[in-house]
């Protein structure tokens, strides 16, 4: 018998039955197996059929009376058991403010469907994921008046005293909020989580609220920027162009990582900076002139542990910035990125790799929020991390060149305040920052007196492009190697890209009789490709 049809039988039963002992007994079967599986009385199970047929979507005391045939009166007896479906979550209230109307939840119908028993969802031992499934049920009742805001601040209390172990329950009583704002602060996360939604307008917020008098208070306080919240830097104004928008809020960046870092919810300044772990970074043979393998090499040296540590302790004992900041400026393909990797494996150290375009928002006022968040989370690593992470700006022209006098636009004001940030982070900077940048010239004279280490990655000689050569592709003979480095003024970006042809035409055509000449037409093409790159204005 599944539970669909033991429902039919107990509704059939029923009809005009007064819920008599004589219905009770001739649908007992039925009646037990709906209570035993549900785990609710016998009568509860009765009630329950009712619901179903003369619902599901809306049902009343008048149903129920009309159903059994007998009179209000005697239906309104029913009461307690309808609470106890209501708690049992088999019914809900379709108005918390009157009790007189109830439905059987969706999730209850679907369940139906697949002969599957309801369950109560789990309230206990949670991890953080499970916890904001239950809340998105919850929230889904406020939304349409099964629950007030009152019970769920109720509900929510008991949550999270049932589950001290989950961070986000952790870190949200460490804000030391009341009731209401916890309930607030929740329903931000909530609609961050489950909706996806973080642009939270004041129709969203109205239900946490149980009046409109107190509603209109938080949100003349939102308006402000007065709001409790905001004060503490938990939630904030959405910007346009550079303007808050006061109807409009969002959690703060540091809200978001502070509460939801069970979740691993990409934040802003995680959306512009991805981590690259130490194990991550293969070995690479570099090669340099004797100058700049020299420089790189010292580099190297300082940035050893237990070096850098005595170097950091010492300039602080002088009162000098402990800070490490570095430049890497040159052509093209020059070798300054792989240079930084190189460093980073020998050292043993994390980079966290700055996406500088992304740093410029579409929305021009969060640009200044998305540095100022950027570089908390690496002062917050750099507490954390056993080895001082590199925070390294790869193709920083666009953040490090010169600033606008008199900006007047928007966009020229915002370029310019980005620029003032990064040289006060700098200043107090506690870690090692390297900047990389093909356009040395374009360099603000501020940012050139703040990077301690200056270091211009010149096109190789040729000496250096035979060994690239021969690295590169080490079935070349010494004389073709030689014949390709004095031919071809190309640094080891280009000469990489021309080894990676080569050895995908050996795979599609097998290999060339004439592996020079093939060399030299891809030569020819990467040259090209290059030239073209300098007409569009590089």
């Amino acid at each position: 018998m599944t539970l669909l049809q033991a429902i039919e039988r107990v509704v059939e039963l029923s009809k005009d039955s007064k819920m008599s002992a004589a219905f009770m007994r001739k649908a007992k079967k039925e009646i037990e197996f709906l209570s035993k599986s549900y785990g609710i009385s016998e009568r509860q199970a009765v009630l329950f059929c009712i619901c179903m047929e003369k619902g599901p979507r809306r049902v009343d005391y008048d149903d129920l009376a009309s159903y059994l045939d007998i009179n209000k009166i005697s239906a309104l007896g029913f009461a307690a058991d309808i609470d106890a479906l209501v708690r049992r979550r088999l019914l809900r209230y379709r108005d918390v403010k009157d009790e007189d109307d109830f439905d059987v939840p969706t999730a209850v119908i679907r369940c139906l469907k697949h002969n599957e028993v309801y369950e109560l969802p789990q309230r206990t031992g949670l991890d953080c994921a499970r916890m904001f499934e239950l809340l998105d049920l919850w929230f889904e009742d406020l939304n349409e008046d099964a629950i007030s805001a009152k019970e769920l601040r109720e509900e929510l209390q008991k949550l999270f005293d049932d589950n001290p172990q989950v961070g986000f329950v952790r870190h949200l009583k460490e804000y030391y909020l009341n009731d209401e704002d916890t309930l607030l602060v929740t329903l931000f996360c909530h609609l961050l989580i489950n909706n996806d939604d973080d642009d939270i307008r004041f129709n969203q917020m109205r239900d946490a609220f149980e009046s409109n008098c107190f509603f209109n208070n938080a949100k003349a306080e939102l308006r402000s920027g007065e709001h409790w919240l905001m004060k503490r830097k938990i939630i904030e104004h959405r910007c346009e162009d550079g303007i808050a928008d006061n109807t409009r809020y969002k959690l703060t960046e540091d809200a978001k990582r502070v509460l939801l870092a069970e979740l691993k919810i990409n934040t802003t300044e995680e959306k512009i900076a991805d981590m690259m772990e130490v194990e991550q970074l293969t070995e690479k043979e570099l090669f340099f002139s004797e100058s700049i393998g020299r420089q790189v090499s010292d580099l190297g040296s300082f940035l050893q542990p237990e070096n850098f540590k005595k170097v950091q302790e010492r300039m602080r004992d002088k009162g000098f910035r402990n800070g490490f900041a570095c430049l890497f400026y040159g052509s093209p393909g020059t070798g300054k990125t792989e240079t930084v990797y190189q460093l980073a494996r020998q050292t043993g150290r994390n980079i966290m790799v700055v996406d500088v375009p992304q740093i410029k928002s579409k929305w021009v006022g969060e640009s200044e929020k998305n540095i100022k968040a950027l570089f908390d989370r690496y002062r917050e690593m750099v507490k954390t991390a056993k080895q001082t992470p590199i925070l390294l700006f790869n193709e920083a022209d666009a953040i490090i060149g010169i600033r606008k006098n008199g900006a007047q636009s928007a966009v020229d004001k915002m370029e310019n305040s980005i620029q003032n940030i990064i040289l006060q982070e700098m200043e107090s900077l506690d870690g090692i920052m390297i900047a990389t940048t093909n356009l040395q010239q374009n360099l603000d004279r501020a940012f050139e007196r703040r990077f301690l280490y200056k270091i211009r990655f010149e096109k190789p000689d040729a000496a250096v492009r035979q060994k690239i050569w021969t690295q590169m592709i080490p079935e070349l003979t010494e004389q073709d190697a030689a014949t390709l480095a004095a031919r071809f003024d190309l640094s080891g970006g280009p000469i990489e890209n021309i080894a990676r042809h080569y050895n995908i035409d050996c795979i599609l055509h097998g290999n060339s009789s004439d592996t020079l000449a093939m060399l030299i037409e891809h030569c020819d093409n990467e040259r090209l490709e290059c030239m073209e790159q300098k007409k569009i204005g590089f």
